[in-house]
């Protein structure tokens, strides 16, 4: 029997969260089917909508993009197309152990209609301001709730989730990234990404997180990292507790008012972590690093993102000779596309061409996904798990651990100019406050920037 979530059943989806694509919604209704259970719902830009043709089927050249994985080529529309890039290109990659295809299930208009109405007042302002609910959607994906253990809550145990946004976790070296540009080879995407944000009072203050400490393999660098992104979460780090939010931002970003405070999180981790109040958040981060450490799991996302050999700026050239059109690149720099620096790009076969911008967007997707890892304590009398288990040895305590990726959107061909576009003003940024740190160290002040800057290199 068909499952169709209809009007009566919006009241049973409560809001978890939203990212740029999909509204995330936690069931708290009593049916079996649905416990332990989240939907993710898709958005529409406020400032367009779908059209039924653009909602129905991948561009023509984005079934040449995929002609190799039938079962995205042939999906009736992009929200099949996005469960079968899940199942059929990024489980191969980052192991079936790990992600969670989901599935798909039919709703109402009127459901949406009323989820919308029901979950706007929790949802972070510039959010509400960006996209709608889709309320032309058929189908949302259901999905296990990853921030619990199946009936782990209803058996007295505490369950810590943690949710992560890794983001880029090593530094690009193509030979095709423009010689103005070979900061990037040295300072990680995130970092430089960070001032662009303060610019455009995106963040209220520079992070000291950086992936690479994440993805480093050593447990200090780890550490920091965590450290870090606990002291500035952003839109980067979620801390759930049975469930429920204790501590992070509801909707991404670093708005204020929908931040859970600080105050109350060691407090929170009574039930869940020994130790003596002030060392509990520290035992948080050694329990969260191990896990790291040993699940192996980032290493995974780190050959996925290395996908990426060309960098944007050698893939974009490949992404003009696919589309057919002529290189605007190449164009607005005076490159001659048979002689110049690019001409290797725009001279080999398309299936290679293909290959080059089919990569990177499947990296892209490795390098945007969150990563949740959850926690439940364990007893010395307590059945043999199936999960993994790690000792923390500064509580003396044994946990069950498992890791899922999420939010493994497909990313559209379309894409690419607007990826391109956004690195280069990402790098243009980053090396203007370079400037005003070298201005700033002579005596000297460059009109427009923040001096918030200032000694953050």
């Amino acid at each position: 029997m068909k499952v169709v979530l209809e009007k009566k059943d919006a009241g049973d989806w409560c809001y978890r969260g939203e990212g740029a694509i999909n509204l995330v919604l936690a069931y708290s209704g009593s049916s079996p089917t649905f416990s332990g259970k989240i939907i993710r719902v898709p958005k529409v830009p406020r400032n367009g909508s779908i059209k039924e043709t653009e909602r129905s089927v991948l561009s023509e050249h984005e079934c040449s993009l995929w002609k190799d994985v039938e079962a995205i080529v042939t999906s009736p529309n992009k929200e099949v197309a996005e469960q079968m890039y899940v199942q059929c290109v990024m489980i191969p990659l980052l192991g079936s152990e790990f992600v969670d295809p989901g599935v798909k299930i039919l709703v109402s208009r009127e459901f949406l209609e009323l989820v919308e109405r029901n979950v706007l007042s929790q949802r972070p302002g510039w959010r509400v301001s960006a996209a709608n609910v889709d309320c032309g959607a058929d189908s949302v994906l259901l999905m296990s709730d990853h921030s619990v253990f199946p009936q782990g809550t209803s058996k007295g145990k505490p369950c810590l989730s943690v949710e992560i946004k890794p983001k880029w976790g090593f530094l690009p070296s193509s030979s095709f990234i423009a010689d103005e540009n070979a900061i990037k080879k040295n300072v990680s995407r995130f970092k430089m990404h960070q001032v662009l944000k303060l610019q455009q009072q995106k963040i209220q203050q520079l992070s000291d997180y950086d992936p690479l400490d994440l993805f480093s393999g050593s447990r200090e660098r780890i550490h920091k990292a965590f450290k870090a992104l606990f002291a500035n979460p952003q839109n980067n780090l979620r801390v759930f507790l049975n469930s429920s939010l204790i501590y992070g931002g509801m909707g991404g970003g670093d708005q204020g008012t929908d931040f859970v405070k600080v105050e109350a999180f060691e407090d929170n981790l009574k039930s869940f972590l020994h130790g003596e109040n002030g060392l509990r958040k520290r035992n948080f981060v050694h329990l969260v690093g191990e896990a790291i450490l040993k699940s192996g799991v980032l290493d995974r996302l780190l050959e996925v993102q290395k996908l990426d050999k060309f960098d944007v700026e050698g893939a974009i050239h490949a992404y003009y000779d696919i589309v057919s059109q002529p290189c605007k690149i190449c164009k607005d720099s005076g490159e001659d596309r048979q002689l110049g620096k690019y001409s290797s790009l725009h001279s080999i076969p398309v299936d290679e061409s293909l290959k080059i911008v089919r990569d990177y967007l499947i990296a892209a997707t490795a390098k945007d996904c969150s990563l949740m890892i959850s926690f439940r304590p364990r007893e010395d009398d307590d059945q043999e798990s199936h999960y993994r288990t790690i000792y923390l040895d500064s509580t003396k305590q044994r946990f069950d651990v498992k890791a899922f990726f999420i939010d493994l959107d497909m990313k559209p061909l379309n894409n690419m100019e607007y990826y391109y576009e956004l690195d280069q003003k990402i790098v243009n940024s980053y090396k203007q406050m370079v400037k005003v740190e070298r201005g700033a160290a002579n005596g000297g002040t460059i009109e427009g920037l923040d001096v918030k800057f200032h000694n953050r290199l």
